[in-house]
């Protein structure tokens, strides 16, 4: 299964400018100048804090921009103020399109003025997270990691550690919005593996890629390694799921993604240009066929 992705940041956010509420003014190609919908601007209005209006901003601004790209829609605030991503029962986004829902499925993260969504076809099971490197104490990882997890934390050296730990909290955070459970279940029940992550402490290493992995057509014939950046693992929840997904880290961040059924490394997406007000023509990714 294809998985499409697509980052933001603030800057991103702040060269589309603010726009006004919608109706109050209309573009001469009949478009709002406005961004978001009716119902975003009262959700963002009765919000009291200026980080979650912000992280609430970027996140939507990126969501509707990856929406976008996947339905090969223009980047245009016409388009934007008809996409809205609204909570579903469990508190996982779902996606409406001129108040219909639309079948896909998203997933979103954001950290430090940085944010992500990870896209795919509806009814997936997706999950994907941002993180940056942190150290964490032995308490965090006795109160949050299973046995064989505070394990392979252990036997690497102390200058791999921190991301180590974030990696293993980032995918464990990616399985739980795929389960539709966030922070409500067990974090030690979601056991994860990651393949390709520090030579000779990991048993994925000498094992090559997890059976699961060799018996999908995404990953036949592959070694561990990374395939655009993106190395795999492997997320089981006890008596329950096992979502396969991929792991990046780069500089001080640590992307994860995981999906069912299995997902191919993720694919940017790429921005469609527009003409209209808050237009970006950022992206050098790809868009899924129509």
């Amino acid at each position: 299964m294809d998985v499409y992705w697509l980052e933001q940041t603030e800057a991103d956010l702040a060269n589309a400018g603010t726009g006004v509420l919608p109706g109050d003014s209309v573009g001469h190609d009949g478009c709002v100048t406005e961004w978001r919908s009716e119902r975003e601007v009262a959700q963002l209005s009765a919000m009291r804090f200026a980080k979650r209006r912000a992280d609430w901003q970027l996140g939507r601004w990126t969501a509707k921009n990856a929406v976008a790209a996947y339905l090969q829609l223009p980047a245009d605030f016409c388009n934007f103020a008809q996409i809205e991503m609204r909570s579903g029962p469990s508190g996982a986004p779902e996606t409406f399109l001129r108040n219909k829902w639309a079948p896909i499925t998203i997933s979103l993260s954001h950290r430090a003025g940085r944010a992500v969504c990870a896209v795919a076809p509806s009814l997936a099971a997706l999950g994907c997270d941002l993180e940056v490197v942190e150290s964490h104490s032995d308490a965090f990882i006795a109160d949050y990691f299973a046995t064989e997890e505070q394990l392979l934390v252990a036997r690497a050296a102390s200058a791999d550690r921190p991301w180590l730990v974030t990696l293993l909290w980032s995918a464990k955070e990616s399985a739980l919005k795929a389960l539709h459970a966030g922070l409500r279940l067990d974090t030690r029940g979601v056991i994860v593996t990651v393949v390709d992550a520090l030579p000779g402490t990991n048993h994925e290493r000498e094992a090559g890629v997890p059976e699961e992995y060799a018996n999908n057509a995404n990953f036949a014939a592959r070694q561990p390694g990374a395939v655009n950046g993106w190395h795999p693992l492997r997320v089981r929840q006890l008596g329950g799921q096992t979502f396969l997904g991929w792991w990046q880290h780069t500089g001080n961040l640590v992307r994860t993604v995981v999906a069912a059924p299995p997902p191919a490394p993720p694919l940017e997406l790429s921005i469609l240009p527009s003409s209209t007000p808050g237009s970006s023509a950022a992206g050098s990714g790809q868009s899924p066929a129509a």
